[in-house]
């Protein structure tokens, strides 16, 4: 069996982390942020917070990353600090929902938008209908999307790495390009002063025409319901750590790579917004007849980029937007498939997975931890579940984060002597504020979102069973007390 080779180098990881962290999601979910809470300001505010802690959580991933630069990543740290049960749990919910959701969620946002340019892929055409159940053109391309970023990656790192870099470069061009253009034509349609006017309103939390005078509790609450929108669009970032035994000088490219990458998508989220409010209004009707009349808040199937892209290039835009999410979407997936599978190659060596999947190939690549990722995305592309997944993915990442975060304190008190190349920047304050700030979100979410939260809990519970049923499986190692 051969091993994994380190081949990627700074670049590379820059290109892991802000490649799977942009989707679709920064063309889309600014519009239900703005239906929940009624004001621009607090919209870029949540953007803001979404980046504040995403960094926070990114330097501390740095020192973890540094005192265990081995493929796994993020499961070796919660495995060193708490055990195998936890670090399963985890890596059971990676499996079954954060990486092959978002995998799924992504892959199917790709083929919606290639339907623009081939009416063929369309969710309204249907290839099988059994009662309830179909599968539409748009899923197939979706699970084909899958299917062929994985053969591409069981080929060899290169090739994951080559297609990486040019999707995620591109990508990162156009949406500066998109930028700078708003901004040029926004200035002068005169829609941002109205826009940084209006107030909180809570409409998805409360009717502000009812109850003018807003609590900081209701402001908080609906704040940490708008967040899911741009935490899970700024998600993923982690993933760079599940490579770490292919990354070049992992102790430094690791940490390095994971700071430039989230302040460089960070910054471009928060100019992306800034664009959308200065070319047009954010409030507006649902019935509206045009863009204008529409507003942010209410755009076309929520495709706010599209819309505000129409301020600028009329009709055409369109196809200028899907153009764009096709390669965002195809590049993020690619960073998605190439790192998930590292983590599940891990698991396995640790006897906590299907043991082939441990199987590295001739390419020195997991090949067939990537197949076992593939077959689960592309089942939950065609089951249409991954619609209600991704809401309480963001909650089950959120709590490992949290977990993963808390074991930089527990391994600094149980491990002083470790070297540690890389020290988390501003410990302990800043981790700390991570946990508080995520467990909060946290708790808002099971308040406010408790079905989908609550079963993102329930999977988290089955894999502790499916941990022991593992560990029984396993020769010559008797169950944990």
């Amino acid at each position: 069996m051969s091993e994994l080779k380190r081949s990627l180098n700074l670049f590379d990881t820059i290109m892991i982390v802000s490649g799977s962290m942009i989707g679709s999601g920064i063309f889309i979910v600014s519009a239900d942020m703005m239906r929940t809470l009624g004001s621009p300001f607090w919209v870029l505010m949540c953007w803001l917070i979404s980046g504040v802690i995403t960094l926070f959580a990114a330097l501390s991933y740095g020192e973890l990353a540094g005192m265990m630069p081995k493929a796994g990543g993020q499961f070796i740290y919660i495995q060193r600090a708490y055990g195998k049960l936890t670090a399963f749990v985890y890596g059971w919910t990676v499996f079954t929902v954060i990486q092959t959701g978002v995998i799924a969620a992504v892959a199917v946002a790709f083929a919606r938008f290639v339907g623009v340019f081939i009416p063929f892929f369309d969710e309204q055409h249907k290839l099988v209908e059994i009662g309830s159940f179909a599968i539409s053109t748009t899923q197939l391309l979706g699970v084909g999307s899958v299917v062929f970023l994985t053969y591409l990656n069981t080929l060899g790192i290169n090739n994951g790495k080559i297609i990486q870099r040019i999707f995620t470069s591109a990508k990162l061009l156009a949406l500066l390009g998109l930028i700078g253009i708003g901004f040029f034509v926004g200035y002068k349609a005169g829609y941002w002063h109205d826009n940084m006017q209006l107030p909180f309103s809570g409409s998805g939390m409360v009717d502000a025409s009812t109850s003018p005078d807003i609590s900081v509790v209701t402001l908080l609450s609906a704040i940490g319901v708008a967040l899911i929108g741009s935490l899970f669009s700024s998600d993923a970032w982690n993933n760079v750590t599940f490579i770490a035994g292919e990354v070049k000088e992992p102790q430094r490219n690791i940490p390095l790579g994971l700071l430039i990458g989230v302040l460089i998508v960070t910054v471009l989220y928060i100019l992306a917004n800034v664009a959308y409010f200065m070319l047009l209004p954010a409030l507006g009707s649902p019935d509206g007849a045009t863009v204008f009349e529409k507003g942010i808040a209410y755009a076309q199937n929520d495709r706010v980029g599209t819309a505000a892209m129409f301020a600028v290039f009329g009709e055409v835009s369109a196809y200028i937007m899907a153009l764009l999410i096709i390669i965002s979407t195809f590049g993020c997936n690619n960073g998605l498939i190439l790192s998930g599978s590292r983590l599940f190659q891990s698991m396995a060596k640790e006897g906590l997975f299907f043991k082939s999947a441990a199987y590295i190939n001739k390419n020195h690549v997991p090949s067939k931890a990537l197949w076992f990722q593939a077959i689960w995305a592309s089942v939950l592309c065609l089951s249409g579940s991954y619609g209600s997944l991704l809401d309480y993915c963001t909650f089950s990442s959120l709590v490992f984060y949290i977990v993963t975060i808390s074991a930089l304190f527990y391994l600094r008190k149980k491990e002083p002597n470790t070297p540690r190349p890389y020290k988390a920047l501003g410990y302990p304050v800043l981790p700390a504020l991570y946990i508080i700030l995520a467990s909060a979100i946290c708790i808002d979410l099971l308040i406010f979102k408790t079905l989908n939260t609550g079963l993102g809990v329930l999977i988290m519970f089955l894999g502790i069973p499916i941990f022991y049923i593992f560990k029984m499986h396993k020769n010559g190692e008797q169950l944990p007390k």
